[in-house]
């Protein structure tokens, strides 16, 4: 059975993007980060704090910025631990990060969140929380490298 030109050309073309599209999937890697975030506000809210991201055996550290809108009274400061995945490169996890949520601590309290970068990169963090604020908002958080 022969294949026309037309054909064969289509399927080696096929072929060649499927292995690069996989390859370039294969590539990405993940690190561990640590960051803390200290959070305070009345309506519009403002968060800052520092980080470090373990990525190929070294570590590279972080400055975190934000801003919130919606209800949001108190303050609190959070400890987060987790991985960063599907990143190429350490400042593949510099960007802006968004989140709408609510919640409230008092005291002490546990939190869990995934945000995801215009790079793609993937921040699965877990951590404490400890104040007393409580919000229903819009977030947004810029990583930097320093």
């Amino acid at each position: 059975m022969r294949l026309s030109n037309g054909l064969r050309a289509g399927l080696i073309a096929l072929t060649a993007l499927f292995g690069i599209s996989a390859s370039t999937a294969a590539m990405a890697d993940s690190g561990k980060i640590h960051i803390r975030i200290v959070k305070a506000g009345f309506v519009i809210g403002g968060s800052g704090g520092s980080g470090t991201l373990t990525f190929h055996g070294r570590q590279y550290p972080l400055s975190i910025g934000g801003i919130s809108y919606g209800f949001t009274f108190g303050a609190s400061e959070t400890n987060f631990y987790g991985t960063v995945s599907n990143i190429r490169r350490a400042s593949d996890v510099a960007g802006v990060y968004g989140q709408a949520g609510a919640g409230a601590a008092v005291g002490r309290g546990a939190q869990a969140v995934v945000l995801t970068n215009q790079n793609g990169a993937v921040l699965t963090l877990s951590g404490r929380q400890a104040g007393l604020i409580v919000s229903a908002d819009l977030s947004g958080l810029a990583l930097s490298m320093r």
